[in-house]
């Protein structure tokens, strides 16, 4: 959600692109949802803002939605007051998620008036609220009543009023270093937490940021800060507090480790956040744009695949408690051969085994030391040699039967691992429907026919900075054509070392490949596995030829014995998608 700290960045971007300009055309694509179109600078610009309770934001954006046949009541009220108005000033109310546009147009008797656009960005009580010159409220695109809040009403007629002040300090406005370790203080609470809730403008987010970037633990209890600790703190809210003066703006989108998008920021103090990587925009209207894209795309892709993703993490959990039973098999095989030697000793020794005794200390020649023999009384010595040999060949037996089960077992997770993490990266429905054929085939789904014909997706495809053309599989099935079918012999494969991810072919066409492809390709193999976090991955890489396909074994396995390997950065920012 967007902080007050993110907001006076998105301000600071609207004033600068916006302000002078003029409204063109006002357009209301959902219920909660307007943009506006503006013409300033020479430039079309579209000013999206929206009061949805879960995505609520106001920024500048390139997407032209679908309007609905009949123009909303308030989209035509909007209309009629601010229709041609021109945009004076945009404002933000201290560090507080309340935006307000200022705009002049003339009224029907030809006199100027100002009007005010206000969006207020918060959760679910977010709104847009259009007030006139003397602040009364014209209409907005929610309407609170009385029987909705008791504490602040918002309709036609009444007086505008910000929403109650939860009596926060403005950070911009930082008080001296004693006021503000009492202000803390008094939060009662743990660090991070009392600084979001004594400074508005601060989320949690951006709390913990403050606490990494000064060292100290923000979990701890505010009670137990050091002295030291606490000067720490506060030169780290004067740091922000400059920057923010400053509009030393610096938009980063922060993923996790498995690739999925995580937040964004307009303003970090550092950029060591653990288990996360930062992805520098340009402008914050542009983060913002990417990071609701890519994560609306996330949150489809991620209820479409709900149901593989549970039958998968099932059968994941199931193979991992079956390898640890058959590997457990396996450990109780490890002493199979003092079986054997204690056959082989009774043996030998017979003739000095008394009948009915519990044990006897015999000469191992294998070790050359004296060793104690345990032995059933009610046995003869033949009896007990048997007996021994009897649990070697048990042993024996199990460990070659579960060693090939462990195998097999082993294989299945790598199997179901990479059809994990083809679902945590999937963009598209036709992915979607080949992984379902591609677990049908497999077994771990019920077959059954569709009418519907299944569309087929194409593999990506990029263009070296030599030319060459390289092709990366979505998806196991895709993994098997690129390697087995589409790739000629002297064709270059490759594949991140031991983790899951997409089989990578370079087409040669006979050519030699120099070094720049063979190190593009591997990043490329990088880049689409689960290891696109890291800052070095390994890539094993080899010629086709030297590729073989087990009988029996599940698509996109393939096994090789002549092969390269590559330590390399999973970046592929030179390198062109053609479409």
């Amino acid at each position: 959600m967007i902080d007050g700290i993110v907001l006076s960045s998105i301000v600071h971007e609207l004033n600068t692109t916006l302000t002078g300009g003029r409204v063109d055309k006002i357009t209301q694509p959902e219920k909660d949802e307007l943009i506006i179109h503006i013409r300033a600078g020479g430039k079309k610009q579209r000013l999206l803002m929206t009061a949805s309770a879960s995505m609520p934001r106001v920024h500048l954006t390139y997407e032209n939605k679908l309007n609905p046949a009949s123009p909303p009541s308030y989209c035509m009220l909007l209309r009629k007051y601010i229709g041609n108005a021109r945009i004076i000033g945009i404002t933000q109310l201290g560090l507080e998620r309340i935006v307000k546009i200022s705009l002049e147009q003339l009224n029907e008797l030809g006199d100027l008036c100002t009007y005010n656009l206000i969006i207020e960005v918060m959760g679910k009580h977010s709104n847009i609220i259009l007030c006139d010159q003397n602040n009364l409220v014209l209409d907005s695109i929610k309407r609170i009543g009385a029987n909705t809040s008791r504490v602040r009403q918002v309709f036609p007629g009444q007086t505008y009023t910000t929403p109650p002040d939860q009596d926060k300090k403005n950070i911009l406005e930082l008080p001296s270093e004693d006021d503000v370790l009492t202000l803390l203080k008094n939060q009662r609470t743990d660090l991070y937490k009392a600084l979001y809730q004594a400074f508005t403008g601060l989320s949690p987010f951006i709390a913990n940021n403050i606490c990494l970037a000064a060292d100290v633990d923000g979990n701890g209890h505010i009670e137990g800060m050091t002295n030291e600790e606490f000067i720490l703190i506060y030169q780290q809210l004067k740091i922000l507090q400059q920057r923010l003066l400053d509009h030393d703006d610096q938009p980063v989108l922060i993923r996790l480790e498995n690739g999925e998008i995580s937040d964004y920021h307009s303003l970090l103090l550092t950029d060591t956040l653990p288990g996360h990587q930062l992805e520098a925009f340009d402008s914050i209207s542009e983060l913002i744009n990417y990071f609701y894209e890519a994560r609306s795309v996330q949150v489809r892709m991620k209820q479409k695949t709900q149901d593989l993703r549970r039958i998968v993490q099932v059968s994941l959990e199931r193979c991992y408690k079956k390898l640890d039973i058959q590997e457990r098999q396996l450990e109780d095989t490890k002493n199979m051969d003092t079986f054997k030697i204690k056959g082989e000793l009774i043996l030998a020794n017979q003739y000095q085994i008394k009948p009915g005794i519990k044990e006897i200390d015999l000469f191992n020649y294998y070790t050359n030391k004296m060793v104690t023999i345990h032995l059933d009384p009610t046995k003869t010595a033949i009896q007990n040699s048997n007996k021994a040999f009897d649990k070697y060949a048990k042993k024996k037996r199990t460990k070659e039967a579960v060693t090939k089960q462990v195998k097999n077992t082993r294989d299945e997770l790598k199997y179901l691992e990479s059809v994990k993490y083809t679902l945590d990266s999937i963009l598209h429905e036709d992915d979607i429907e080949e992984i379902r054929h591609e677990l049908m085939s497999t077994g771990y789904i019920k077959f059954r026919h569709s009418k519907r014909k299944r569309s087929k997706s194409k593999p990506y495809h990029y263009l070296s900075s030599d030319g060459f053309h390289m092709y990366v599989g979505k998806n196991n099935y895709q993994n098997e054509e690129l390697s087995m079918k589409f790739a000629n012999g002297s064709d270059w494969w490759f594949h991140t070392k031991e983790v899951p991810g997409s089989h990578v072919i370079v087409k040669c066409e006979g050519d030699e490949l120099p070094d720049r492809a063979f190190e593009e390709a591997a990043a490329l193999a990088a880049y689409y596995s689960k290891a696109r976090l890291s800052t070095k991955v390994t890539v094993d890489y080899t010629q086709k030829k030297h590729l073989k396909k087990p009988a029996g074994s599940p698509p996109g396995y393939v096994i090789y014995h002549t092969n390269y390997s590559l330590f390399i950065d999973p970046d592929i920012s030179g390198l062109t998608l053609v479409e």
